[in-house]
């Protein structure tokens, strides 16, 4: 898979995260951990996009 590729396929799963997030919040009575939970796991996944993103453009000027 290229690196490009594997960019894409997390920026997919984070904006499911977000969609998730949208939804959990929406439901009556919600769990704040649930919520606090998949917060983490979008932030790690836009973190690691943000790395790859970095390494790409570092490669792109050599």
């Amino acid at each position: 898979m290229s690196l490009q590729a594997h960019i894409s396929e997390l920026s997919a799963k984070h904006k499911a995260l977000e969609t998730k997030i949208q939804q959990e919040m929406n439901a009556p009575g919600y769990n704040d951990l649930t919520i606090a939970e998949l917060k983490r796991r979008k932030l790690k996944l836009k973190d690691e996009i943000n790395r790859l993103e970095a390494t790409l453009a570092g490669k792109s000027r050599h």
